[in-house]
């Protein structure tokens, strides 16, 4: 079964960089979500099998990169520029195909989460 683990999280200043792992096994799409204090959680990032086809939300779009290594069933947000309003936990989350979405929904695999926090 797949089982999203992230890692690279922690305390950055505004306009830092700090980049975000996820290990997970299976040729599946993978998507990094965020939810921050008072909000829902949100789709930031996500990333097909092939690598080939890459989506972003608009807040993010500039700034963060996703990437992924398939021999090390790898996948990273590298996160520039960041901003007080990245603030969040980040998940990561993988589908059940090799395609990837925007949705929550298609998302049936996700990790614990790891806290980002960006100071001034």
């Amino acid at each position: 079964q797949v089982q999203p683990v992230e890692s690279g999280g922690g305390l950055v200043q505004a306009g830092g960089s700090l980049r975000l792992a996820c290990t997970a096994s299976g040729r599946t799409g993978m998507g990094w979500f965020r939810h921050a204090p008072g909000k829902e959680r949100a789709f930031v990032a996500s990333i097909t099998w092939s690598g080939l086809n890459t989506y972003y939300a608009d807040s993010v779009k500039g700034r963060f990169t996703i990437s992924r290594d398939n021999a090390k069933n790898s996948v990273y947000l590298q996160m520039n520029s960041l901003q007080l309003a990245d603030t969040a936990v980040y998940y990561c989350a993988a589908t059940r195909s090799g395609g990837a979405t925007t949705r929550e929904m298609d998302y049936p695999y996700w990790g614990q989460g790891t806290q980002v926090t960006v100071s001034s």
